[in-house]
């Protein structure tokens, strides 16, 4: 489909289309939003997403206050023409003005059993990305702005030192400790990937593919 033509299929309702935000690599739903018929054309023209605030009224370019950008890697046409999937890479990690990943954080699990707010794998890709962001933007007393600077050999002793410390927290039989000591061997895992420009859904992909 071009252009041109996703502009003939797609139907207003009162000036507006239901928009939907998927991260192009897992799949999550990011968040919902609206646009008008200047917003989606702003949309095609910057290949970033752009919205029609209602209780604004008026156009915004998502991201152009926070930084965290939108950027359209595929956009598909709801079989009425009247909502839109847009799949993104999500510049900066935080979609939700609330700091979170998705604006889909809360819910309910089946069972009717609360499910824990904001935890889930999405912590890695905000944290990967905030990585990242210390690597173009240092910030004075960063660890990871030091990890950085030393480079691959330091990263690489740190995953080792930390794999030893999981390994005794095991051998300790201490649960605690086996925790703490993998949140950092997973913190350094992740440098390391970023060092290797290896996004973490690689992994969880190459993870799906054993499953």
């Amino acid at each position: 489909m071009t252009k041109e033509e996703l502009l003939t299929e797609v139907k207003y309702k009162d000036g507006l289309l239901t928009v939907v935000l998927q991260d192009f690599q897992t799949n999550e739903v990011l968040m919902v939003g609206f646009m008008n018929e200047e917003a989606l054309q702003k949309t095609l023209e910057t290949g970033e997403a752009w919205f029609y605030s209602r209780s604004r009224q008026e156009l915004w370019h998502k991201g152009a206050t926070s930084g965290h950008r939108q950027l359209i890697k595929e956009i598909k046409v709801d079989c009425d023409g009247d909502a839109l999937l847009l799949k993104v890479e999500s510049v900066g990690g935080c979609v939700c003005h609330t700091g979170q990943r998705s604006c889909f954080f809360r819910g309910l699990a089946p069972e009717g059993e609360k499910v824990a707010e904001g935890v889930d794998f999405q912590l890695f890709n905000t944290l990967y990305q905030l990585i990242l962001d210390r690597k173009e933007n240092p910030k004075a007393g960063s660890y990871t702005c030091y990890l950085w600077e030393q480079g691959q050999d330091k990263i690489l002793k740190k995953v080792g030192e930390e794999a030893a410390e999981v390994i005794i927290g095991s051998k300790n039989n201490s649960q605690d400790e086996v925790i703490y000591e993998t949140a950092d061997l997973l913190y350094h895992l992740l440098v390391l990937l970023a060092w290797h420009g290896i996004e973490p859904a690689a992994i969880i992909k190459e993870l799906e593919k054993r499953r």
